[in-house]
């Protein structure tokens, strides 16, 4: 108990402590918009590439029902766009999936920091512990009181450093999986847009050659 006492007064206690609360929160979030997200836009992306040919007002105002998920609202700047050529939609899907990508990687600057800081806090810990041993180690005498300072004073430099590596070791597991989750977000994503992409150049090409049909090929009135 002495070492977690110790702990509780050492200058980097309260840093640590921080950096895990941080790092749970953000973990928290990340999981909870993952969740948010997976689950409904499958399915909406599914439903408006059926309809967008036959019923694009039921696709349109389908997206506008879930412009809460970020493929929606993709979607939605390129097919409110009115008379666009092929490269204007494709144009407005890439240039809005660029704003939205970062918002799928949110926090990611935060996860690195903490797996950088942790063990260094840690170190900063040991260092600290180290120091108050040898401080109250004392070859000559045999006083219990100063004996305990130096155990006291090795359990802080050992706990510290394992609270900051066990931190740095959790946040990373949780760094990386989140970057797999946007990597396949962004490839999703990608593949999405170009699906829609290509029923829109379908739908324009067959516009156009109605528009360009010689006069006498169409029906006499």
């Amino acid at each position: 108990m002495g070492a977690f006492e110790s702990l509780g007064q050492s200058v980097v206690a309260l840093p640590l402590l921080l950096a895990s609360l941080v790092a749970t929160t953000l973990t928290c979030e990340r999981l909870w918009i993952r969740n948010r997200i997976s689950k409904r836009q499958q399915k909406l992306v599914r439903a408006v590439l059926e309809s967008y040919v036959q019923q694009p007002q039921a696709a349109i105002a389908r997206l506008k029902k879930h412009t809460d998920l970020p493929i929606a609202r993709i979607f939605l700047a390129a097919v409110m766009l009115t008379e666009a050529t092929p490269e204007e939609f494709r144009l407005a899907l890439e240039s809005t999936a660029q704003g939205e990508l970062p918002l799928l990687k949110r926090f990611s600057t935060a996860f690195n920091t903490i797996v950088g800081i942790a063990p260094l806090l840690g170190l900063l810990g040991t260092i600290l512990g180290l120091m108050r041993a040898l401080a109250s180690l004392d070859l000559g005498t045999g006083d219990s009181d100063r004996a305990l300072n130096v155990v006291s004073g090795i359990g802080e430099a050992l706990i510290t450093t394992a609270i900051g590596l066990a931190i740095a070791i959790l946040t990373l597991i949780f760094a990386n999986f989140f970057q797999g989750l946007y990597r396949r977000q962004r490839a999703f994503i990608q593949e999405a847009g170009g699906q829609l992409e290509l029923l829109y150049r379908q739908q324009h090409r067959q516009q156009s050659r109605l528009r360009d049909r010689p006069r006498s090929d169409r029906p006499y009135s």
